[in-house]
């Protein structure tokens, strides 16, 4: 969702809402209710590219060029994404 739509915001949303009648169908405990809350924020948050704000306010604040934003700003929230992907996915095994 994130990398064909640019927008963090707009991704979360819409994986929010194709999610959300999947999880109101079965019978989810609020810990792992909760655990697929982040993972599909974290989802959000990788490959920063172009298209999004936080691409360009990273970029113009820092004085970085484009090259320099996708070597450094695009680079740390996709792991800081799949880091939290992975930890979800470590605490959902004991859920």
């Amino acid at each position: 969702m994130r990398i064909s739509l640019g927008s963090a915001t707009v991704s979360l949303v819409t994986a929010a809402s194709i999610v959300a009648p999947a999880v109101e169908a079965g019978d989810y405990s609020a810990p792992l209710t909760g655990a697929l809350v982040v993972a599909i924020a974290a989802g959000a948050t990788v490959l920063s590219h172009f298209n999004d704000s936080g691409f360009w306010l990273v970029s113009r604040y820092l004085g970085l060029d484009e090259k320099q934003t996708l070597q450094s700003w695009t680079v740390m929230v996709t792991i800081v994404g799949l880091v939290g992907f992975g930890v979800v996915l470590v605490i959902s095994l004991f859920l």
